[in-house]
Protein backbone atom coordinates (compact mmCIF):
# COMPACT_ATOMS: atom_id res chain seq x y z
CA UNK A 1 0.00 0.00 0.00
CA UNK A 2 1.20 3.25 -1.79
CA UNK A 3 1.56 6.82 1.01
CA UNK A 4 -1.56 8.57 0.63
CA UNK A 5 -1.19 11.75 2.33
CA UNK A 6 1.67 13.79 3.84
CA UNK A 7 1.78 16.85 5.95
CA UNK A 8 4.23 19.42 4.57
CA UNK A 9 5.68 21.71 7.18
CA UNK A 10 4.88 25.32 6.92
CA UNK A 11 6.99 28.74 7.07
CA UNK A 12 5.43 32.12 7.05
CA UNK A 13 7.38 35.35 5.27
CA UNK A 14 6.77 38.56 5.58
CA UNK A 15 8.60 39.61 2.31
CA UNK A 16 7.66 37.85 -1.05
CA UNK A 17 10.48 38.16 -2.22
CA UNK A 18 12.15 36.40 0.46
CA UNK A 19 10.21 33.02 -1.09
CA UNK A 20 12.91 30.93 -2.10
CA UNK A 21 10.95 27.59 -2.94
CA UNK A 22 11.20 25.99 -6.37
CA UNK A 23 7.42 26.44 -7.24
CA UNK A 24 5.50 29.77 -6.70
CA UNK A 25 1.74 29.74 -6.39
CA UNK A 26 0.19 33.36 -6.98
CA UNK A 27 -3.54 34.16 -7.09
CA UNK A 28 -4.55 36.36 -10.18
CA UNK A 29 -7.59 38.78 -9.96
CA UNK A 30 -9.74 39.60 -12.71
CA UNK A 31 -9.18 42.92 -14.12
CA UNK A 32 -5.64 42.78 -12.02
CA UNK A 33 -3.91 45.50 -11.85
CA UNK A 34 -0.59 43.58 -10.29
CA UNK A 35 0.21 47.26 -8.09
CA UNK A 36 0.91 44.88 -5.10
CA UNK A 37 2.86 42.30 -6.67
CA UNK A 38 4.76 44.49 -9.40
CA UNK A 39 7.42 42.36 -9.42
CA UNK A 40 5.59 39.57 -11.00
CA UNK A 41 5.20 41.22 -14.67
CA UNK A 42 8.43 42.18 -14.57
CA UNK A 43 10.40 38.82 -13.87
CA UNK A 44 8.47 36.91 -16.55
CA UNK A 45 10.13 39.25 -19.35
CA UNK A 46 6.53 40.30 -20.52
CA UNK A 47 4.89 36.51 -20.54
CA UNK A 48 2.55 37.76 -17.79
CA UNK A 49 1.61 41.10 -19.89
CA UNK A 50 1.43 38.88 -23.19
CA UNK A 51 -0.92 36.74 -21.94
CA UNK A 52 -3.64 38.87 -20.96
CA UNK A 53 -3.43 40.77 -23.78
CA UNK A 54 -4.26 37.87 -25.93
CA UNK A 55 -7.12 36.30 -23.24
CA UNK A 56 -4.94 33.89 -21.89
CA UNK A 57 -4.33 34.93 -18.39
CA UNK A 58 -8.07 36.16 -17.12
CA UNK A 59 -8.82 35.92 -13.91
CA UNK A 60 -11.06 33.62 -13.82
CA UNK A 61 -11.81 31.41 -10.75
CA UNK A 62 -9.42 28.16 -10.83
CA UNK A 63 -7.82 28.51 -14.36
CA UNK A 64 -3.99 27.68 -14.24
CA UNK A 65 -1.37 29.50 -16.34
CA UNK A 66 1.99 28.62 -15.90
CA UNK A 67 5.27 31.01 -16.26
CA UNK A 68 8.88 30.90 -15.57
CA UNK A 69 10.14 33.69 -13.00
CA UNK A 70 13.66 35.51 -13.92
CA UNK A 71 16.01 36.14 -10.76
CA UNK A 72 18.94 35.02 -8.73
CA UNK A 73 17.82 31.62 -10.25
CA UNK A 74 14.65 31.11 -12.47
CA UNK A 75 11.42 29.93 -10.74
CA UNK A 76 8.56 28.22 -11.77
CA UNK A 77 5.06 29.96 -11.34
CA UNK A 78 1.34 29.05 -11.46
CA UNK A 79 -0.88 31.64 -11.47
CA UNK A 80 -4.21 30.64 -10.26
CA UNK A 81 -7.26 32.12 -10.98
CA UNK A 82 -8.85 34.18 -8.04
CA UNK A 83 -12.09 35.70 -9.44
CA UNK A 84 -13.25 38.89 -8.52
CA UNK A 85 -11.26 41.19 -5.98
CA UNK A 86 -14.63 41.74 -4.27
CA UNK A 87 -16.30 38.67 -3.82
CA UNK A 88 -12.78 36.95 -2.08
CA UNK A 89 -13.82 35.08 0.67
CA UNK A 90 -11.33 32.65 2.74
CA UNK A 91 -13.00 29.56 1.75
CA UNK A 92 -12.14 30.67 -2.03
CA UNK A 93 -8.74 31.24 -0.57
CA UNK A 94 -8.48 27.70 0.60
CA UNK A 95 -9.62 26.61 -2.99
CA UNK A 96 -6.64 28.47 -4.32
CA UNK A 97 -4.07 26.71 -1.96
CA UNK A 98 -5.60 23.35 -3.10
CA UNK A 99 -5.01 24.07 -6.87
CA UNK A 100 -1.88 25.58 -6.81
CA UNK A 101 -0.95 22.91 -4.71
CA UNK A 102 -2.29 20.16 -6.90
CA UNK A 103 -0.23 22.09 -9.99
CA UNK A 104 2.77 21.73 -7.96
CA UNK A 105 2.25 17.75 -7.03
CA UNK A 106 1.58 17.26 -10.79
CA UNK A 107 5.02 18.75 -11.84
CA UNK A 108 6.36 16.47 -9.50
CA UNK A 109 7.82 19.67 -7.03
CA UNK A 110 8.37 19.11 -3.45
CA UNK A 111 8.28 22.84 -2.65
CA UNK A 112 6.24 25.67 -3.05
CA UNK A 113 5.64 29.06 -2.28
CA UNK A 114 1.96 30.80 -2.20
CA UNK A 115 1.55 34.56 -1.95
CA UNK A 116 -1.34 35.75 -0.38
CA UNK A 117 -2.62 39.22 -2.01
CA UNK A 118 -5.88 40.36 -0.48
CA UNK A 119 -6.44 41.90 3.04
CA UNK A 120 -10.10 41.69 3.12
CA UNK A 121 -9.49 38.84 6.21
CA UNK A 122 -7.47 39.18 8.78
CA UNK A 123 -3.40 37.29 8.26
CA UNK A 124 -4.51 34.36 11.16
CA UNK A 125 -7.08 33.55 9.10
CA UNK A 126 -5.12 33.75 5.57
CA UNK A 127 -2.54 31.53 6.54
CA UNK A 128 -4.84 28.90 8.56
CA UNK A 129 -6.70 28.00 5.00
CA UNK A 130 -3.22 28.48 2.94
CA UNK A 131 -2.00 25.75 5.16
CA UNK A 132 -4.76 23.52 4.92
CA UNK A 133 -5.23 23.78 1.50
CA UNK A 134 -1.87 22.60 0.79
CA UNK A 135 -1.81 20.15 3.24
CA UNK A 136 -5.40 19.07 1.45
CA UNK A 137 -3.56 18.75 -1.99
CA UNK A 138 -1.34 16.74 -0.45
CA UNK A 139 -3.39 13.87 -0.68
CA UNK A 140 -3.32 10.68 -3.65
CA UNK A 141 -6.30 8.34 -3.33
CA UNK A 142 -4.66 5.79 -5.56
CA UNK A 143 -2.93 3.57 -2.42
CA UNK A 144 -2.97 0.42 -3.81
CA UNK A 145 -1.74 0.95 -7.53
CA UNK A 146 1.67 -1.41 -8.33
CA UNK A 147 2.33 0.15 -11.22
CA UNK A 148 3.10 3.55 -12.70
CA UNK A 149 5.01 6.44 -10.56
CA UNK A 150 4.65 6.85 -7.58
CA UNK A 151 2.98 9.95 -6.11
CA UNK A 152 5.04 13.19 -5.69
CA UNK A 153 4.43 15.12 -2.34
CA UNK A 154 5.05 18.48 -1.49
CA UNK A 155 7.57 18.50 1.70
CA UNK A 156 7.37 22.12 2.90
CA UNK A 157 5.86 24.97 1.86
CA UNK A 158 6.73 28.92 2.21
CA UNK A 159 3.47 31.59 2.64
CA UNK A 160 4.38 34.70 2.47
CA UNK A 161 1.78 36.22 5.00
CA UNK A 162 2.24 38.88 7.64
CA UNK A 163 1.05 39.92 10.81
CA UNK A 164 0.75 38.28 14.75
CA UNK A 165 0.04 34.29 14.85
CA UNK A 166 1.00 33.50 11.67
CA UNK A 167 3.08 31.00 12.54
CA UNK A 168 0.65 29.60 14.85
CA UNK A 169 -1.97 29.69 12.07
CA UNK A 170 -0.74 27.61 10.35
CA UNK A 171 0.33 24.90 12.56
CA UNK A 172 -3.35 24.97 12.71
CA UNK A 173 -4.01 24.63 9.38
CA UNK A 174 -1.65 21.88 8.49
CA UNK A 175 -3.88 19.86 11.87
CA UNK A 176 -7.21 20.10 9.83
CA UNK A 177 -5.62 19.31 6.70
CA UNK A 178 -3.81 16.37 8.38
CA UNK A 179 -7.37 15.33 9.98
CA UNK A 180 -9.38 16.09 7.22
CA UNK A 181 -6.72 13.94 5.00
CA UNK A 182 -7.05 11.20 7.72
CA UNK A 183 -10.96 10.88 7.31
CA UNK A 184 -10.64 10.74 3.48
CA UNK A 185 -7.94 7.53 3.96
CA UNK A 186 -10.43 5.86 5.98
CA UNK A 187 -13.13 6.32 3.58
CA UNK A 188 -11.46 5.39 0.81
CA UNK A 189 -10.76 2.03 1.98
CA UNK A 190 -11.97 -1.20 0.18
CA UNK A 191 -14.92 -2.82 2.24
CA UNK A 192 -12.68 -6.01 2.79
CA UNK A 193 -9.60 -4.16 4.11
CA UNK A 194 -11.68 -1.77 6.69
CA UNK A 195 -14.17 -4.43 8.44
CA UNK A 196 -15.68 -3.06 11.73
CA UNK A 197 -12.68 -4.94 13.91
CA UNK A 198 -9.77 -3.08 11.65
CA UNK A 199 -11.60 0.25 11.59
CA UNK A 200 -11.91 0.15 15.00
CA UNK A 201 -8.14 -0.66 15.33
CA UNK A 202 -7.57 2.33 13.30
CA UNK A 203 -9.53 4.67 15.25
CA UNK A 204 -8.30 3.50 18.29
CA UNK A 205 -4.78 3.87 16.79
CA UNK A 206 -4.97 7.42 15.51
CA UNK A 207 -6.80 8.71 18.73
CA UNK A 208 -3.69 7.52 20.61
CA UNK A 209 -1.69 9.47 18.81
CA UNK A 210 -3.61 12.65 19.43
CA UNK A 211 -3.72 11.55 23.33
CA UNK A 212 -7.48 10.97 23.18
CA UNK A 213 -8.26 7.84 25.36
CA UNK A 214 -10.36 5.05 23.23
CA UNK A 215 -12.84 2.28 24.77
CA UNK A 216 -13.43 -0.59 21.78
CA UNK A 217 -17.07 -2.24 22.72
CA UNK A 218 -16.97 -5.89 21.12
CA UNK A 219 -20.37 -7.35 20.18
CA UNK A 220 -20.33 -9.12 23.99
CA UNK A 221 -20.24 -5.20 25.62
CA UNK A 222 -22.88 -4.21 22.71
CA UNK A 223 -25.07 -6.89 23.42
CA UNK A 224 -25.29 -5.90 27.25
CA UNK A 225 -26.06 -3.20 26.64
CA UNK A 226 -28.68 -3.77 24.88
CA UNK A 227 -28.36 -2.42 21.44
CA UNK A 228 -30.36 -4.15 19.80
CA UNK A 229 -30.86 -1.68 16.77
CA UNK A 230 -27.20 -2.18 16.19
CA UNK A 231 -27.00 -6.00 16.63
CA UNK A 232 -29.83 -6.05 14.21
CA UNK A 233 -27.91 -4.78 11.33
CA UNK A 234 -25.08 -6.53 12.11
CA UNK A 235 -26.55 -10.00 12.07
CA UNK A 236 -26.57 -10.89 8.50
CA UNK A 237 -22.80 -10.37 8.28
CA UNK A 238 -19.69 -12.36 9.39
CA UNK A 239 -18.43 -9.61 10.79
CA UNK A 240 -18.76 -8.98 14.25
CA UNK A 241 -19.75 -5.47 15.84
CA UNK A 242 -17.61 -2.70 16.90
CA UNK A 243 -18.61 0.77 19.41
CA UNK A 244 -15.85 3.15 19.72
CA UNK A 245 -15.89 5.63 22.08
CA UNK A 246 -13.80 8.55 22.20
CA UNK A 247 -12.97 10.91 24.96
CA UNK A 248 -11.31 14.28 24.69
CA UNK A 249 -11.36 15.41 28.59
CA UNK A 250 -8.86 18.36 29.13
CA UNK A 251 -8.52 19.97 32.27
CA UNK A 252 -9.15 23.44 31.79
CA UNK A 253 -12.58 22.74 30.72
CA UNK A 254 -16.10 24.02 31.86
CA UNK A 255 -17.28 21.14 34.11
CA UNK A 256 -20.70 21.82 32.19
CA UNK A 257 -20.22 21.68 28.63
CA UNK A 258 -19.78 18.41 27.04
CA UNK A 259 -19.64 17.98 23.08
CA UNK A 260 -20.81 14.76 21.50
CA UNK A 261 -19.89 13.61 18.44
CA UNK A 262 -21.41 10.49 16.96
CA UNK A 263 -20.57 8.84 13.00
CA UNK A 264 -22.02 6.84 11.57
CA UNK A 265 -19.54 3.14 10.92
CA UNK A 266 -21.05 1.22 8.33
CA UNK A 267 -17.83 -0.33 6.54
CA UNK A 268 -19.80 -1.81 3.38
CA UNK A 269 -23.63 -1.26 2.83
CA UNK A 270 -25.27 -4.24 0.59
CA UNK A 271 -28.61 -2.53 1.39
CA UNK A 272 -29.00 -5.67 3.25
CA UNK A 273 -32.31 -7.93 2.24
CA UNK A 274 -33.77 -4.83 0.48
CA UNK A 275 -30.46 -5.30 -1.68
CA UNK A 276 -28.66 -2.61 -3.66
CA UNK A 277 -28.51 -2.37 -7.45
CA UNK A 278 -25.37 -3.73 -8.53
CA UNK A 279 -24.42 -0.11 -10.18
CA UNK A 280 -22.27 2.07 -8.25
CA UNK A 281 -22.56 -0.24 -5.36
CA UNK A 282 -18.84 -0.23 -4.80
CA UNK A 283 -19.00 3.11 -3.76
CA UNK A 284 -21.14 1.73 -0.25
CA UNK A 285 -17.45 1.20 1.12
CA UNK A 286 -17.67 5.04 2.02
CA UNK A 287 -21.04 4.83 4.05
CA UNK A 288 -18.24 4.57 7.08
CA UNK A 289 -17.44 8.40 6.15
CA UNK A 290 -19.61 10.12 9.08
CA UNK A 291 -17.61 7.92 11.44
CA UNK A 292 -14.10 8.66 10.18
CA UNK A 293 -14.98 12.49 9.96
CA UNK A 294 -15.66 11.83 14.05
CA UNK A 295 -12.77 10.06 14.68
CA UNK A 296 -10.29 12.56 12.92
CA UNK A 297 -12.41 15.14 14.40
CA UNK A 298 -11.51 14.04 17.41
CA UNK A 299 -7.73 13.82 17.22
CA UNK A 300 -7.72 17.40 15.53
CA UNK A 301 -9.58 19.11 18.63
CA UNK A 302 -7.01 17.26 20.96
CA UNK A 303 -3.87 17.98 18.83
CA UNK A 304 -5.12 21.51 19.12
CA UNK A 305 -5.85 21.26 22.81
CA UNK A 306 -9.36 22.71 22.45
CA UNK A 307 -10.66 23.32 26.14
CA UNK A 308 -13.34 21.01 25.83
CA UNK A 309 -14.92 18.15 27.15
CA UNK A 310 -15.71 16.24 23.75
CA UNK A 311 -17.00 12.45 23.01
CA UNK A 312 -16.71 10.63 20.25
CA UNK A 313 -19.28 7.26 19.89
CA UNK A 314 -18.80 5.43 16.40
CA UNK A 315 -20.96 2.15 16.06
CA UNK A 316 -19.36 -0.42 13.41
CA UNK A 317 -20.82 -3.11 11.45
CA UNK A 318 -21.48 -4.23 7.89
CA UNK A 319 -24.84 -4.06 6.36
CA UNK A 320 -25.12 -8.03 4.52
CA UNK A 321 -28.00 -9.91 3.42
CA UNK A 322 -26.88 -13.27 5.69
CA UNK A 323 -29.34 -16.08 6.21
CA UNK A 324 -29.10 -14.28 9.92
CA UNK A 325 -29.98 -10.72 8.19
CA UNK A 326 -32.87 -8.26 9.55
CA UNK A 327 -35.72 -8.50 7.14
CA UNK A 328 -38.38 -6.40 6.17
CA UNK A 329 -41.22 -6.73 8.93
CA UNK A 330 -38.94 -7.36 11.90
CA UNK A 331 -39.24 -5.80 15.02
CA UNK A 332 -36.18 -4.56 16.93
CA UNK A 333 -35.74 -2.99 20.17
CA UNK A 334 -33.10 -0.17 20.80
CA UNK A 335 -30.48 0.21 23.76
CA UNK A 336 -33.56 2.73 25.13
CA UNK A 337 -36.57 0.35 24.96
CA UNK A 338 -38.31 1.88 21.81
CA UNK A 339 -39.38 -0.59 19.06
CA UNK A 340 -38.61 -0.60 15.38
CA UNK A 341 -40.73 -1.76 12.47
CA UNK A 342 -38.15 -2.60 10.01
CA UNK A 343 -39.48 -1.41 6.62
CA UNK A 344 -36.46 -1.34 3.92
CA UNK A 345 -33.41 -2.48 5.39
CA UNK A 346 -31.57 0.04 3.45
CA UNK A 347 -32.47 2.29 6.10
CA UNK A 348 -29.98 1.15 8.41
CA UNK A 349 -27.30 3.99 9.18
CA UNK A 350 -30.12 5.56 11.13
CA UNK A 351 -30.86 1.98 13.43
CA UNK A 352 -26.95 1.88 14.39
CA UNK A 353 -27.13 6.31 14.76
CA UNK A 354 -29.90 5.19 17.34
CA UNK A 355 -28.23 3.38 19.82
CA UNK A 356 -24.79 5.58 19.30
CA UNK A 357 -26.83 8.53 20.37
CA UNK A 358 -28.75 6.95 23.02
CA UNK A 359 -25.45 5.98 24.41
CA UNK A 360 -24.17 9.40 24.10
CA UNK A 361 -26.37 10.56 26.38
CA UNK A 362 -25.50 7.97 28.85
CA UNK A 363 -21.88 9.31 29.16
CA UNK A 364 -23.27 12.59 30.39
CA UNK A 365 -22.92 14.86 27.63
CA UNK A 366 -24.85 18.40 27.27
CA UNK A 367 -24.95 18.71 22.86
CA UNK A 368 -25.11 16.40 20.53
CA UNK A 369 -24.04 16.04 16.58
CA UNK A 370 -24.28 13.16 14.69
CA UNK A 371 -22.94 12.58 10.87
CA UNK A 372 -24.01 10.05 8.78
CA UNK A 373 -24.03 9.56 4.81
CA UNK A 374 -27.80 9.16 5.92
CA UNK A 375 -30.09 9.56 2.28
CA UNK A 376 -30.32 9.80 -1.21
CA UNK A 377 -33.32 12.29 -0.38
CA UNK A 378 -30.80 14.49 0.89
CA UNK A 379 -28.78 14.17 -2.44
CA UNK A 380 -32.02 15.38 -4.27
CA UNK A 381 -32.23 17.77 -2.44
CA UNK A 382 -29.27 19.31 -2.03
CA UNK A 383 -27.18 17.67 -4.69
CA UNK A 384 -23.60 17.25 -4.46
CA UNK A 385 -22.16 20.61 -2.97
CA UNK A 386 -24.28 20.93 -0.07
CA UNK A 387 -24.87 18.68 3.20
CA UNK A 388 -28.11 18.90 5.00
CA UNK A 389 -28.66 20.03 8.51
CA UNK A 390 -31.51 19.51 10.37
CA UNK A 391 -31.85 19.94 14.27
CA UNK A 392 -32.98 21.29 17.35
CA UNK A 393 -33.42 23.90 18.62
CA UNK A 394 -32.87 26.60 15.78
CA UNK A 395 -30.02 28.44 17.24
CA UNK A 396 -28.07 24.99 18.25
CA UNK A 397 -28.56 24.31 14.18
CA UNK A 398 -26.98 27.41 13.28
CA UNK A 399 -24.11 27.42 15.39
CA UNK A 400 -23.25 24.22 13.62
CA UNK A 401 -24.02 25.92 10.14
CA UNK A 402 -21.64 29.06 10.69
CA UNK A 403 -19.15 26.45 11.63
CA UNK A 404 -19.67 24.69 8.49
CA UNK A 405 -19.09 27.97 7.09
CA UNK A 406 -15.83 28.61 8.38
CA UNK A 407 -15.00 25.59 7.80
CA UNK A 408 -15.36 25.77 3.81
CA UNK A 409 -18.19 22.42 4.39
CA UNK A 410 -20.81 23.90 2.82
CA UNK A 411 -24.46 22.72 4.25
CA UNK A 412 -27.55 24.37 4.51
CA UNK A 413 -30.85 24.02 7.31
CA UNK A 414 -33.65 21.41 6.27
CA UNK A 415 -37.24 20.91 8.46
CA UNK A 416 -37.94 18.55 10.96
CA UNK A 417 -41.70 19.94 11.73
CA UNK A 418 -43.85 17.47 13.42
CA UNK A 419 -45.75 16.81 10.83
CA UNK A 420 -43.82 14.40 8.96
CA UNK A 421 -43.41 12.02 11.83
CA UNK A 422 -47.36 10.42 10.37
CA UNK A 423 -44.67 8.96 7.98
CA UNK A 424 -43.01 7.08 10.70
CA UNK A 425 -46.47 5.21 12.00
CA UNK A 426 -46.55 1.59 12.47
CA UNK A 427 -49.31 -0.33 13.48
CA UNK A 428 -46.89 -3.19 15.49
CA UNK A 429 -44.12 -1.36 17.30
CA UNK A 430 -43.48 2.30 18.01
CA UNK A 431 -42.39 3.41 14.40
CA UNK A 432 -40.93 2.06 10.92
CA UNK A 433 -37.24 2.62 10.39
CA UNK A 434 -38.45 4.27 7.01
CA UNK A 435 -40.72 6.92 6.02
CA UNK A 436 -40.94 6.42 2.31
CA UNK A 437 -39.75 8.70 -0.43
CA UNK A 438 -41.32 11.43 0.57
CA UNK A 439 -39.38 14.27 2.66
CA UNK A 440 -37.17 11.20 2.84
CA UNK A 441 -34.54 13.29 4.71
CA UNK A 442 -36.62 14.88 7.18
CA UNK A 443 -37.93 11.31 8.12
CA UNK A 444 -34.53 10.02 8.57
CA UNK A 445 -33.79 13.02 10.82
CA UNK A 446 -36.71 12.72 12.87
CA UNK A 447 -36.08 9.11 13.40
CA UNK A 448 -32.85 10.37 14.79
CA UNK A 449 -34.55 12.41 16.99
CA UNK A 450 -36.09 9.76 19.00
CA UNK A 451 -32.99 8.94 20.68
CA UNK A 452 -31.99 12.52 21.45
CA UNK A 453 -33.83 12.97 24.43
CA UNK A 454 -34.27 17.11 25.42
CA UNK A 455 -30.30 17.23 24.33
CA UNK A 456 -29.67 20.25 21.84
CA UNK A 457 -29.05 18.11 18.54
CA UNK A 458 -27.90 18.28 15.17
CA UNK A 459 -27.96 15.60 12.50
CA UNK A 460 -25.64 16.23 9.18
CA UNK A 461 -26.64 14.20 6.33
CA UNK A 462 -23.41 13.92 4.01
CA UNK A 463 -24.45 12.00 1.64
CA UNK A 464 -24.08 14.05 -1.05
CA UNK A 465 -20.94 15.42 -0.19
CA UNK A 466 -18.55 12.45 1.06
CA UNK A 467 -17.19 11.53 -2.45
CA UNK A 468 -17.06 13.75 -5.51
CA UNK A 469 -18.42 11.43 -8.37
CA UNK A 470 -16.18 13.95 -10.77
CA UNK A 471 -13.12 15.73 -10.24
CA UNK A 472 -12.98 19.78 -9.91
CA UNK A 473 -9.95 22.15 -9.60
CA UNK A 474 -9.64 21.65 -5.77
CA UNK A 475 -11.26 18.79 -5.30
CA UNK A 476 -9.95 15.26 -7.36
CA UNK A 477 -12.50 12.58 -7.61
CA UNK A 478 -12.80 10.47 -4.36
CA UNK A 479 -13.74 10.99 -0.55
CA UNK A 480 -13.90 14.53 0.47
CA UNK A 481 -13.29 14.10 4.18
CA UNK A 482 -16.70 16.18 4.70
CA UNK A 483 -17.75 17.48 8.55
CA UNK A 484 -14.30 17.06 9.99
CA UNK A 485 -13.33 20.74 10.22
CA UNK A 486 -16.77 21.65 10.49
CA UNK A 487 -16.72 19.54 13.94
CA UNK A 488 -13.60 21.09 15.43
CA UNK A 489 -15.07 24.76 14.27
CA UNK A 490 -18.06 23.78 16.71
CA UNK A 491 -15.65 22.94 19.23
CA UNK A 492 -13.53 25.45 19.24
CA UNK A 493 -16.52 28.10 19.04
CA UNK A 494 -17.68 26.65 22.71
CA UNK A 495 -16.75 29.87 24.15
CA UNK A 496 -20.15 31.82 22.58
CA UNK A 497 -22.58 28.58 22.57
CA UNK A 498 -22.03 27.14 25.62
CA UNK A 499 -22.79 29.73 27.67
CA UNK A 500 -26.55 29.43 25.49
CA UNK A 501 -30.04 28.77 26.87
CA UNK A 502 -30.13 25.59 23.92
CA UNK A 503 -33.08 23.68 25.83
CA UNK A 504 -35.61 21.95 23.59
Amino acid sequence: MQTVHKSPSFVATADAAELTAEFLVIPVFENDDFRDVPWLPQRSSGHVDHARTRGELTGKLYEVMHAVLDGNRPVRAALVGAGERASFTADRLRRLAIVGGLAARRSRFTTASFVHRSASFDAATAAQVVAEGFTLANYDGASYKTSGDAPAFLDWVQVAATGAGSEASLKKGAVLGECTNLARELANEPGNRLTPREFADRAAAIAGQAGVSVEVLDEKRIEALNMGLLLGVARGSQEPPRLVVLKHEPTDAPADVTLALIGKGITFDTGGISIKPAENMDKMKDDMSGGAAVIAAMAAIARLGVPLRCVGVVPMTENMPGGRAVKPGDVLASAEGKTVEIINTDAEGRLILGDGLWYARQLGVTHLIDVATLTGACVVALGKTTSGLFGAPDRWVEEVRQASERAGDRAWPLPTFDDYKDQLKSEIADFTNTGGRAAGATTAALFLKEFTGTLPWVHMDIAGTAWAEEPKPYQPKGPTGVAVRTLVQVALAADSWGKLDLKR
